[in-house]
């Protein structure tokens, strides 16, 4: 059994689209303050280029948790 986690930063575009962005293995103590701080300083650096513009605006983010359970492997 195999369980990974992987922050999502869920970011509005100027076209009012939504884009994800995800880091694989966050650190455990990660908090809120300093995930929304590194998403204002996503948006201020302007280094993403999407099809929907520039990012404007943080939508979300989350912590996914995934486990995998092989059955079979050859």
């Amino acid at each position: 059994m195999e369980t990974t986690q992987t922050l999502q930063m869920r970011f509005v575009t100027q076209a009012g689209t939504r884009v994800t962005i995800s880091l694989d293995n966050p650190r455990d103590d990660l908090t809120e303050a300093e995930v929304t701080a590194a998403m204002d300083q996503i948006i201020a650096k302007n280094i993403f280029s999407t099809s929907g513009g520039d990012l404007v605006a943080k939508d979300s983010a989350q912590i996914i948790d995934r486990t995998v359970n092989v059955i079979y492997e050859a």
